[in-house]
């Protein structure tokens, strides 16, 4: 690619993956914690070809995060959680029949 087609560098806030990752000492216990309760989105694109010719191309999209994060509603007691979904299930059963 020539220089002048690059796509455009993305910017970065300064110290961006300091503030995700935490301090160099950290070990992988505490990064992968700091990666789950702030959350990280990982995009890309994958393509396949044959004779410099791309066959397939897919744009990959992926959202690492704690559940509680996605779902904040949610009760913090499993037993709890579990009963609440479960009659969601079952109202929405009785809506449809």
């Amino acid at each position: 690619m020539s220089p002048d087609r690059r796509p455009p560098a993305r910017r970065q806030a300064p110290g961006a993956a300091q503030r995700i990752l935490g301090p160099k000492d950290a070990t992988l216990l505490d990064i992968v914690d700091n990666v789950l309760s702030k959350g990280v989105m990982l995009t890309g694109d994958v393509s396949i070809g044959l004779a410099n010719v791309d066959l397939v191309y897919a744009r990959v999209s992926l959202l690492l995060c704690a559940a509680d994060l996605v779902l904040p509603g949610e009760s913090h007691d499993l037993i709890v959680r579990h009963a609440e979904r479960l009659e969601a299930r079952r109202r929405a059963r009785r809506r449809r029949a």
